[in-house]
């Protein structure tokens, strides 16, 4: 069953920010825009290159209003540990969630139950706590987070413009298609 147009689940959890431990619920999230990313593992391979490559491109997604979270099922204590031993994590500034029941993980459809890891999966949750997007790619294929840029415009153009749609390759700049009867067989 697909998530898009699905509420977040409630969660509550512990995360890694900035040298210290805050709690995290999906109450943060309401109210703006947010990615959230799951990963693997804490201390692995393509993981640490794919959260550098998001923490470059969070400025850029701040701009847009969107708050940036990864996940993993470590806990906030091997964030800590790892932020503190990776040149690439210690980058990092925003929130590293902490899933180690595995609820979070679960609830987004991206628990690898029987390695009790989370997959690599990207979500664009809206204001309302409704996910508008989501990918999710087999654990040796890296992401590339400048993808989230248009993609995220995209969402926050369609959220403004009811009855406009994207098409194929939408830039901020570029043409929207307003949804009707007259389009019918003319694209």
């Amino acid at each position: 069953m697909s998530l898009i147009g699905k509420k977040i689940e409630e969660f509550s959890t512990d995360a890694y920010l900035g040298g210290k431990f805050i709690k995290v619920s999906d109450k943060d999230f309401y109210g703006k825009w947010n990615v959230l990313c799951f990963y693997p593992a804490d201390f692995s391979f393509v993981c640490p290159t794919e959260l550098e490559d998001l923490e470059e491109t969070y400025p850029e997604l701040k701009k847009l209003g969107v708050e940036v979270y990864s996940a993993s099922t470590d806990t906030h204590f091997v964030h800590a540990a790892w932020h503190d031993h990776s040149d690439a994590i210690s980058k990092i500034t925003y929130p590293m969630l902490a899933d180690p029941s595995q609820k979070i993980s679960r609830a987004f459809d991206v628990l690898d139950e029987e390695a009790g890891l989370a997959q690599r999966g990207t979500f664009i949750i809206d204001p309302d706590d409704v996910i508008q997007a989501f990918e999710i790619t087999a654990d040796g294929i890296g992401r590339d987070a400048s993808q989230l840029i248009d993609k995220i415009k995209a969402a926050q153009y369609v959220r403004n413009h009811p009855g406009e749609v994207c098409p194929a390759k939408w830039k901020e700049d570029g043409e929207s298609l307003h949804v009707g009867i007259d389009l019918v067989g003319k694209i």
